[in-house]
């Protein structure tokens, strides 16, 4: 007889396959149509969350790093949404800047030559534009929501007026000044780079030893001397720097031997002898001995111990003189604390316009900052014999010129490969080099009114409120706020907020002024700041304005750019402030290389302009690499294509990437992995239909109360409770993936491993209207509409999915119902009685499968079990758990099996010894109550 109609069984319009590329885009035009995010902050009028968005630059495609930094930002805002905090959420684009330069440069070609300023201006604000429209389409794509229609742009004409503003505030605190030092200089691009723009790669550099002639020497000095010629021996890795050398550098505190060689009585750090002599004189070190840079080498195991000449203080050495080895030019010895032993030869070579521990002793020295190279980094006609030579070249040439004088200690051509700084950008070794540069003055850390101290005390502050996450963003920001020079702002560029300062071309006199700034401001406000290029400093300036020295009243305007970090770190004080986002921010989250970019330029102004950091937590993740975490590369071809996976995978398991992995470190991604996530989705998923496709004729006015569940619901309950505990804690402490983890753990191990496959039987079989299968309903109804709420801000597509389904849902979507109140904690009775089943239901199963795999039995319910005691357990609580038909609790070892003692049911397939006909006493019940008509197939056909 055929009793399958008379079976409950699942049914759903919640579709096994996901088919996530094709169902998210149709998703994402009903919100739009439903103008979700916007309903979603409307529904929050209480507290609020303010989260500000770091802009990504507007050139090209989204990468990985995007998408995860933008899911991880989504993650927070619909949390806090969700949560009952208003989060407005308003993105942001940095526009101006050099790539775009480089792009709209190749666009146009030769059509630049025949451009102004304005016009070329115009091409990358047009380019920019384009760039925003591409970046917004795909980062909609990936569910985010926004404010999208209403971003912030650095490029927008309000902003350029904010960012003069800003500076204006520094200008009038007295911060800002012009001055020649040097800076990081990129000699492909032209211009001053930020230290953030910066990153350092391998470099094999020339490694030279060279002897500076003393000139003039203190007595103590020449005497150990002994009328042997003088010289100070210096290191460096930078032969091209040696036409610019000023000095050398000697630490006070070290000791420095005289040791006779080839000659000459040579001075180097003691402490640095062997490493010395090994690099200029092997022979002159005793067979078998080991050089260790920094290693002191004693007397004893010199070949000959007789060189030493003699030892003294680096403050003996201070005041001396010597001769440039290259040129007549007598330069001094001086006393610096920067010198250190650790390579080299403990004097170093000081180059007051090409480092920047040396300009700092050059300055306090009054020499020269001398930098004789032009911005493509070639020498000029100050130095003849190298004039329009390369760095590069003269990197090879000088050490040449230096062996004919007589002045290499080592051999020409010897190599040192080391950490050296690149342009970010064309990725070419920079230059130290000075130039006339503006610079805001951050001053001394000790001086607690100096920017410097003031930045420093708010990253202290910060930290004792826990909002460096992870903690060692305190470390990284404090050291580089600690060690960084004062902020170079000024770029050799076109595309950018114009420095507004005037120049009297009568005296040249800078006009630096607030006021001045002010003005300029208000023509940015209503005509971009490309009215810097075409309006004439008399339409700029205030009419009758006068050069404060000589009186003249024709300026000329400054040609340099504020750096884009200025930029993007004035954010704050344009897209904060306001009802909805009040100043300071919540929450700032972007990568770990913005301690040294945006949360350290952002402080800065926010300091410099407002008195206050602009947040309050930070929140940093580190880079994507790829599945054995090496650096994504096209050389490489490890790069992941994210249009590709996309269409593959959808939006939601690269969702499921981001919240899965523990962002503090460099997260991996591969096709292996996200095929793994995909898994993980799946289960997500079929938790999700099991309970939809199980609550037919459900509706929450069916709820059973929960003091009134059956037991193994309750327990189940509890479970969930367990779990939400579990991830509001961790969506607190922005741990997204103890989340993903805690959901995939309930979903496989206590739900469907346990919960749901023990729940069939009563699901399918007890009457559609019995308190045991309503119980179960209940649970799977909280289960399936809770998972959603909970879920949502990870899995937000297939939340929402979801929750369209669940009967009775209490929201037009799962974005606008909240999250749920905590459910009741199991009690204790329960939590013991389900300790003691899942106790003998890790015995019985493995007899169980032994059975099976010997054709004992064909499934479970076959067999009936017999354990020693249940002591807070029923027997057919414990039969319903083990999905077998019978226990039995008599005096055996352990747990044993048997075979069920009497009659399969045909409907539910227990045995049971009340099957009366073809159906036990449970199911003829429930047949007679669902089903009053029903007719066998079988028995019709006999008729």
């Amino acid at each position: 007889m055929d009793y399958k109609p008379t079976v409950h069984l699942p049914k759903t319009d919640f579709a096994m396959k996901a088919n996530l590329a094709e169902r998210e885009p149709a998703q994402l035009k009903r919100w739009e149509e439903q103008g979700l995010y916007e309903k979603t902050l409307a529904r929050n009028t209480g507290a609020k969350f303010v989260f500000h968005d770091g802009p990504p630059y507007a050139n090209g495609h989204l990468h990985e790093g995007h998408f995860l930094n933008k899911i991880l930002k989504d993650i927070v805002v619909k949390y806090r949404n969700l949560s009952g905090q208003r989060c407005d959420f308003v993105p942001g684009w940095d526009c101006h800047g050099l790539p775009i330069e480089l792009q709209v440069d190749k666009k146009l070609g030769s059509k630049k030559r025949e451009m102004s300023a304005a016009d070329f201006r115009r091409a990358c604000r047009q380019y920019a534009n384009e760039q925003i429209d591409l970046q917004r389409a795909e980062f909609k794509r990936l569910g985010v929501f926004a404010r999208w229609d209403q971003p912030y742009t650095t490029m927008s004409f309000g902003y350029e007026a904010h960012v003069v503003r800003e500076l204006a505030k520094f200008v009038e605190a007295g911060r800002v000044y012009r001055k020649k030092r040097p800076v990081y200089w990129c000699p492909r691009d032209a211009t001053a780079l930020a230290e953030a723009e910066v990153e350092y790669e391998p470099h094999t550099s020339p490694s030279i030893y060279v002897a500076f002639e003393a000139v003039d020497a203190p007595a103590k000095l020449r005497a150990l001397a002994g009328g042997r010629p003088l010289a100070f021996a210096i290191w460096t890795t930078t032969p091209w720097t040696i036409p610019a050398n000023l000095a050398i550098a000697v630490n006070p505190d070290v000791q420095y031997v005289v040791y006779e060689l080839g000659g000459r009585a040579t001075v180097v750090a003691k402490e640095l002898l062997a490493s010395f002599l090994a690099a200029c004189a092997p022979d002159e070190l005793a067979s078998g001995v080991k050089v260790v840079a920094g290693a002191e080498v004693p007397a004893a195991f010199l070949a000959q111990p007789t060189r030493v000449l003699g030892y003294l203080e680096g403050a003996d050495l201070a005041g001396s003189t010597y001769r440039h080895p290259l040129w007549p030019r007598v330069s001094p010895v001086l006393a610096g604390a920067h010198v250190t032993t650790t390579d080299g030869t403990g004097l170093v070579h000081t180059a007051p316009g090409h480092g920047e521990d040396d300009y700092r002793l050059g300055l306090a020295h009054g020499l020269d900052v001398y930098a004789p190279l032009d911005d493509r980094g070639r020498f000029t006609a100050d130095v003849p014999e190298l004039a329009g030579k390369s760095t590069v070249e003269a990197n090879a040439l000088v050490p040449q010129w230096l062996a004919e004088k007589g002045a290499l200690l080592n051999q020409v051509g010897e190599t040192v490969t080391h950490s050296y700084p690149h342009c970010w950008r064309c990725h070419n070794p920079i230059l130290f080099r000075a130039t006339d540069q503006w610079f805001i003055a951050l001053g001394d850390k000790d001086d607690p009114a100096s920017l410097r101290a003031r930045a420093l005390a708010s990253i202290e502050e910060i930290a004792a409120h826990d909002g460096w996450i992870p903690k060692w963003g305190r470390d990284r920001i404090r050291g580089m706020m600690e060690n960084r020079p004062d902020w170079c702002i000024s770029r050799q560029r076109a595309w950018g907020v114009p420095i507004p300062v005037f120049y009297c071309e009568a005296c040249n006199e800078c006009l630096l002024s607030a006021g001045v700034m002010e003005r300029v401001a208000g023509f940015f406000e209503q005509e971009g700041a490309d009215a810097w290029f075409e309006r004439t400093p008399a339409e700029l300036l205030a009419p009758g304005m006068q050069c404060p020295k000589c009186g003249g009243n024709a300026f000329r305007k400054e040609k340099d750019i504020l750096d884009v970090w200025f930029d993007s770190g004035s954010s704050a004080g344009i897209v904060l402030g306001g009802g909805d986002l009040p100043y300071p921010a919540d929450l700032y989250l972007e990568g770990s290389d913005q301690h040294r970019g945006w949360f350290n330029s952002s402080l800065l102004i926010g300091l410099g302009t407002r008195g206050a950091a602009p947040y309050k937590t930070v929140l940093t993740h580190g880079f994507v690499v790829d599945g054995e975490g090496r650096k994504m590369s096209k050389s490489l071809g490890n790069s992941l294509n994210p249009d590709a996976a996309l269409k593959k995978y959808g939006a939601e398991v690269m969702r499921l990437w981001v919240a899965a992995a523990d962002y503090r470190d460099d997260i991996r991604v591969s096709t292996q992995i996200l095929d793994m996530l995909s898994e993980g989705y799946r289960k997500l998923r079929n938790t999700l239909r099991y309970c939809l496709s199980n609550l037919g004729g459900f509706e929450p006015g069916n709820a059973v109360a929960i003091d009134a569940l059956l037991p193994l619901d309750r327990w189940a309950l509890g479970r969930l409770a367990a779990f939400e505990r579990t991830v509001q804690d961790a969506y607190e402490r922005y741990e997204f993936h103890v989340v993903y983890h805690a959901a995939i753990d309930l979903a496989a191990t206590d739900l469907s491993a346990t919960y749901f496959d023990v729940l069939k039987d009563r699901l399918y079989c007890e009457a559609i209207a019995s308190h045991s299968r309503r119980s179960a309903q209940t649970v799977l109804w909280h289960i399936v509409e809770r998972l959603c709420r909970w879920l949502a801000p990870l899995i937000s597509f297939t939340a929402e999915e979801a929750y369209q389904l669940v009967p009775g849902r209490a929201a037009e979507s799962v974005f606008l119902a909240g999250l749920p109140q905590p459910l009741e904690t199991i009690p204790e009775a329960i939590e013991q009685k389900f300790a003691e089943l899942l106790h003998l239901r890790s015995l019985a199963f493995p007899l169980l499968e032994k059975w099976r795999a010997e054709k004992k039995i064909g499934k479970g319910l076959e067999a009936a079990v017999r354990v020693a005691s249940l002591t807070r357990s029923t027997p057919d609580e414990a039969a319903e758990f083990l999905i077998v038909s019978k226990v039995e609790v008599l005096p055996v070892q352990g747990v044993e099996l048997l075979l069920a003692p009497g009659t399969a049911c045909a409907r539910c397939n227990r045995v049971r010894e009340d099957v009366s006909g073809a159906l036990c006493g449970r199911c003829a019940a429930a047949v007679a109550t669902d089903f009053p008509s029903f007719v066998p197939a079988a028995a019709e056909a006999r008729g």
